[in-house]
């Protein structure tokens, strides 16, 4: 299903042992610790199995498709599995097999792209039980969509370096400041999205953190060119128009039930085990550690 472009993107056009790395979290033989939850590595390693043993080594070769990334998918899940356990139980959300079957459905549909989805690389009850997480994340971004709005000062930068330095600059606030904001061929100031009506922008980063944070990131990691966003407002609260909700497809709720896990990982911490790589905040998934997409710098200290 084709995910809609939001404002922001569109403001600024200028294994075990098949991944390096030894060590694990605070205990021994652990993939990732999720809250006060454990994955131990040889699940991973087991799924990792299964997953490979679905496909023709020569397909994932020519599809670029590795031990090393399908492990990193695996913790990914593992990490969401859990998160959304965890957000599902708090909010008293409960799934039933006819929705399970219905997302089944969904992800049934064939991929335009011709890509290896998730679900290309699960059966049986594995399968049900990651159709199960879209089902949750859904209703999570069905219930935190309405009322959600952010208002950003966006600046473009030209590479990781120039993106860290303007970041900084936005962070400390005051004058250099708000010339970066001010400038119009680079740079925006005071511009108010809402989730139900931008839900690719809904399902970034600066939509899940505190007023005051600064995100920054590829905009499109083909070009050079980075977005850095300044979240000066956020509200749960601000009207919302019913026909810009009900146009909200099941993808794109669940991409935003997703997304607003990232404010439950700030919360209960997660914990990967070094050979894995690192949680990457911006893509919110492992990568690793030099593939890491962008940064989030918290609210100046009072």
């Amino acid at each position: 299903m084709r995910m809609r472009v939001g404002r922001v993107a569109a403001a600024v056009v200028v294994v075990a042992a098949v991944v390096s790395g030894c060590g694990g979290p605070g205990q021994a033989g652990t993939a990732v610790v999720v809250g006060d939850q454990a994955v131990p590595l040889e699940r991973v390693q087991g799924q990792l199995d299964a997953a490979l043993s679905l496909h023709d080594p020569a397909e994932l070769a020519a599809r670029q498709v590795t031990p090393a990334r399908l492990a990193r998918d695996i913790v990914t899940r593992e990490v969401m599995h859990g998160l959304l356990a965890r957000r599902a139980a708090e909010e008293g959300i409960t799934v039933t097999e006819p929705q399970v079957d219905a997302q089944l459905a969904l992800l049934a549909q064939p991929d335009p792209s011709g890509r290896l989805g998730v679900e290309d690389f699960l059966q049986g009850p594995e399968l049900r039980s990651w159709a199960r997480d879209q089902v949750i994340a859904a209703q999570l971004g069905q219930r935190l969509v309405p009322g959600l709005q952010v208002t950003v000062d966006l600046v473009a930068a030209t590479s990781r370096e120039d993106a860290q330095a303007k970041s900084e600059v936005l962070a400390r606030g005051g004058p250099e400041a708000d010339a970066l904001t001010a400038n119009p061929q680079t740079g925006r100031s005071g511009l108010t999205v809402q989730a139900a009506a931008s839900p690719g922008d809904a399902a970034s980063p600066a939509f899940w953190v505190p007023a005051g944070s600064v995100v920054a990131y590829q905009a499109d990691p083909r070009q050079n060119g980075w977005l850095i966003l300044r979240v000066t407002d956020r509200r749960t609260d601000a009207p919302t128009d019913p026909a810009a909700l009900s146009s909200l497809s099941q993808a794109e709720f669940v991409a935003i039930g997703l997304r607003s896990l990232q404010q439950t990982i700030d919360e209960v911490g997660v914990e990967i085990n070094p050979r894995y790589g690192v949680m990457d905040p911006i893509q919110l998934r492992v990568v690793g550690e030099d593939e890491q997409a962008g940064m989030i710098l918290p609210p100046a200290a009072a």
